[in-house]
């Protein structure tokens, strides 16, 4: 089966399309990912903080959900079919991978911290790419970054020696 023409037309010219949906593309898989990272930590933490990081992980994973769904339905009002296949997401995504098993408190806070720095470098270039392109889809992204750097000053406080 071959794709359509898009259905829906696109309040931006070809070229800004192009640019935005790549930006939106990128994003729904690094939030997808992200999603599916944070819960495989969730069912495999150990450790002695296990019940805060546990119950802290089920808030990433909503909040990621949520803006894979945002900027899944932005690329669409944009005419832009957006792609969230598993394939796609193993073959696209930017997030660094977490290795199946039992770990730590610590080690999945650092992982998780990790894996919001690339995220988080990831989605600064593209509110950069969408500044002439699409100001409102930059407005999500900015929306989103802000949650995430929130999230990512949260889990790098747990690793602060007191």
């Amino acid at each position: 089966m071959t794709a359509t023409k898009s259905p829906i037309s696109s309040p931006l010219g070809d070229s800004d399309q192009d640019i935005t949906g790549k930006a939106l593309q990128g994003t729904l898989l690094d939030m997808i990912d992200l999603h599916l990272v944070a819960k495989q930590a969730h069912w495999n933490v150990v450790g002695r903080f296990f019940r805060d990081v546990h119950l802290q992980l089920d808030e990433l994973v909503s909040v990621a959900r949520g803006f894979a769904d945002d900027v899944a339905e932005r690329a669409s009002a944009l005419g832009v079919s957006p792609d969230g296949r598993a394939s796609t997401v193993a073959e696209a995504s930017g997030v660094p991978r977490f290795e199946a098993g039992w770990r730590t408190d610590k080690e999945v806070i650092a992982a998780i911290v990790d894996a919001l720095a690339t995220v988080i470098r990831r989605l600064r270039g593209r509110i950069d790419e969408t500044d002439k392109t699409d100001l409102v889809s930059q407005d999500l992204l900015i929306a989103i970054a802000q949650e995430l750097e929130k999230s990512h000053w949260m889990w790098q406080a747990q690793l602060a020696e007191s």
